[in-house]
């Protein structure tokens, strides 16, 4: 029973440290020995739970949609009327680009890759559609009968927030005044006004 427990928080203390060293210093920049200092565990002990670098960063990934998903659920839970869940959806973004940046740059950094990776891309493909899917069902649910959002599917008005809310986020990221960019996500509101 405690060897069962060593492993599980072993594996669990690999991939938070993969989690870190990925998303302070980039994928392409961090070695396997990196991660294993982090954690504190001998190289061979990357291997033996996750095979090799790309095993570790799917299971990062995995970790990060999680991560994604339960917070954001949580911040358009808090909203009563569809305007607050959409404030509260704005809100998370501005204060994950202000107090965690480096979940936002493992985001992109991940995305980036996933576009010449199979297997990384039907992960963040199945993120981004999970995200779009709390975005129809806590925002866009009450909006469908409104007369100028006849004729659009509320998957693709989802989609068009989501994609509002990351691109304005990567400008953010690039942006020397980033406190005025960060504003600017506040903007998408005027859709629905």
């Amino acid at each position: 029973m405690n060897e069962k427990t060593n492993e599980t928080s072993q594996s669990q203390r690999i991939l938070n440290a993969a989690f870190k060293c990925i998303s302070s210093k980039g994928y392409a920049n961090v070695s396997l020995r990196d991660i294993a200092d982090e954690a504190g565990v001998v190289l061979s002990q990357l291997n033996y739970y996750y095979r090799n670098k790309d095993g570790l960063l799917i299971e990062v990934i995995k970790m990060l949609g999680r991560q994604y998903l339960y917070e954001i659920e949580e911040n358009l839970k808090k909203g009563e009327s569809t305007d607050e869940k959409l404030t509260y959806f704005i809100k998370y973004f501005e204060e994950m680009l202000r107090k965690n940046p480096e979940l936002f740059k493992l985001l992109f950094d991940l995305t980036s890759m996933a576009l010449w990776s199979e297997s990384l891309k039907e992960l963040l493909n199945n993120l981004f559609n999970d995200v779009t899917g709390l975005i129809e069902r806590y925002i866009l649910c009450s909006l469908s009968d409104e007369e100028k959002f006849k004729g659009y599917s509320s998957v693709a008005l989802s989609r068009m927030i989501l994609g509002t809310m990351f691109g304005t986020s990567i400008q953010v990221m690039l942006a020397k005044d980033q406190e005025d960019m960060i504003r600017s996500l506040s903007t998408i509101q005027l859709l629905f006004k």
